[in-house]
C-alpha cells in the first residue's frame, strides 16, 4: 500500500485525487467521497485504511472547481467557516460528473479489476447517494448524508445496492428528515439504512467531537461486508 497522487481530466479541466494501492495486483476499486473540509488527513487516513482492507482507494478533490488542494481540519472556528462557505459554493451536478470522471478512471487503472464502489461521508454521504442513482458504480455507501429528504425522488434510478448509515441525533438531518428518508426509500429492495439512535453528524469521524468508537466500528464492519458482498 503506497499514496500516489492522480490526474483525473475532464472537459472542464484536470483535478488531483489521492490514490492508496492495496498489496493485490488487482483489486475492487472503492471512491472515497470528501466531507466539507477537501481532502484533508481525515480522508487520506480513509482511503489508506480501505486500501489496508484490500480494495484500490481514491479520493478525489471535489473542491477544485472553487479552489484546488483544499485540505482543513474541524479544530477551529475559521476552517469550520471556510468549510461551510465551500458547502455553499459546492455545485452538487459537477461534483456528480467528476464522481463519474474518477469512477472511469479508477475503472481503466491496471490496478483494478473491473468493479467500483464509492463511499461518502456527510457532504459526501449526499454525493454517494447521487452517485448510486447517477453513474455506473456497482455499490456506493453513504455515512450520514445531508440533505437526502429532498432527493428522495432519485432513488427511482438506483440500479446497485445502497447502504446508507443514519445518525439519529444528527444536527444536520433532524428527525423529520429521517423519517421522509425511511418512507421514501425502506421498501427499495436495492437500498439498506441503518440507524444510530444515539449518534450525532459525523460519529465515524475519528477524532471528531462526535465520535462513537463503537458505533463508528459497528458501520465501518456494515460497510466493508456490504463491499464484499457487491465488489468481490
Amino acid at each position: 500500500m503506497s499514496g500516489e497522487r492522480l490526474t483525473i481530466k475532464t472537459p472542464d479541466g484536470a483535478f488531483s485525487a489521492y490514490v492508496a494501492r492495496p498489496v493485490a495486483a488487482k483489486a475492487p476499486a472503492v471512491v472515497v467521497i470528501q466531507e466539507i473540509f477537501g481532502v484533508n488527513a481525515v480522508m487520506r487516513e480513509t482511503t489508506d485504511w480501505l486500501a489496508s482492507q484490500g480494495y484500490l482507494a481514491i479520493c478525489p478533490d471535489l473542491f477544485w472547481r472553487i479552489e484546488p488542494g483544499i485540505d482543513i481540519s474541524d479544530k477551529t472556528k475559521a476552517e469550520w467557516d471556510r468549510a461551510f462557505e465551500l458547502f455553499g459554493l459546492f455545485n452538487a451536478e459537477t461534483g456528480v460528473a467528476d464522481i463519474a470522471a474518477t469512477i472511469a478512471a479508477i475503472r481503466a487503472d491496471t490496478g483494478c479489476n473491473g468493479k467500483v464502489g464509492a463511499v461518502g461521508y456527510c457532504l459526501g454521504g449526499k454525493m454517494a447517494y447521487l452517485t448510486a442513482a447517477r453513474t455506473d458504480v456497482d455499490a456506493s455507501v453513504s455515512y450520514y448524508g445531508v440533505g437526502i429528504d429532498s432527493l428522495t425522488g432519485e432513488a427511482a434510478k438506483i440500479k446497485k445496492p445502497l447502504l446508507m448509515h443514519i445518525a439519529g441525533e444528527d444536527g444536520f438531518v433532524p428527525r423529520e428528515a429521517q423519517a421522509a428518508i425511511h418512507a421514501a426509500l425502506d421498501a427499495n429492495p436495492l437500498i439498506t439504512l441503518h440507524d444510530y439512535p444515539r449518534r450525532d453528524h459525523a460519529f465515524a469521524r475519528q477524532g471528531g467531537e462526535h465520535y462513537d468508537a463503537a458505533d463508528a466500528g459497528r458501520a465501518n464492519d456494515r460497510t466493508l461486508a456490504f463491499f464484499k458482498a457487491n465488489l468481490g
